[in-house]
């Protein structure tokens, strides 16, 4: 059956698409775009920042277990990963002290990292009061505002 007023409504032989369609497409794409983007702009600074607190508490906690078994802090990050024990450690007043061999458990550690932000050795304090604390050795704050020296 023929039906006059449906064929009087197609399009006779014009093919594509109009240019108010595409400019509704492409405002679309764009707001889509805008919402996106900003989730992946600082991904890479972000997974930085997520492995130097990882690294600082990796490091916080070797120093804590060897302060525990020789109650001394280390000289420096790398009697952390050193595989027999260290002869001299630190106390909490900075001056050394002997280690005695049987109670170190080590290596508590199998390598020490660099800092992720920096790629510059952690720094770590062996004067009274700082004695055994580690901290980033990156300058700047982090994407919380905080500046990194206080993680």
């Amino acid at each position: 059956m023929y039906c006059y007023f449906y064929k009087a409504r197609t399009r006779r032989g014009r093919t594509g698409f109009t240019l108010v369609e595409l400019l509704v497409v492409i405002v679309v794409l764009a707001v889509l775009a805008a919402i996106v983007l900003p989730k992946f702009m600082n991904s890479s600074r972000r997974s930085r920042e997520a492995a130097l607190r990882s690294d600082l508490k990796l490091l916080r906690n070797a120093i804590n277990l060897f302060q525990t078994d020789t109650g001394l802090y280390p000289l420096n990050l790398s009697a952390l990963a050193a595989t027999t024990a260290p002869a001299k450690g630190l106390n909490s007043d900075g001056t050394q002290g002997d280690i005695i061999a049987a109670n170190w458990h080590g290596p508590y550690l199998q390598e020490v990292p660099n800092d992720p932000v920096s790629s510059a050795a952690f720094n770590y304090g062996t004067e009274a009061p700082n004695v055994g604390k580690v901290t980033s050795s990156a300058t700047g704050n982090g994407l919380d505002g905080t500046p990194y020296s206080s993680w």
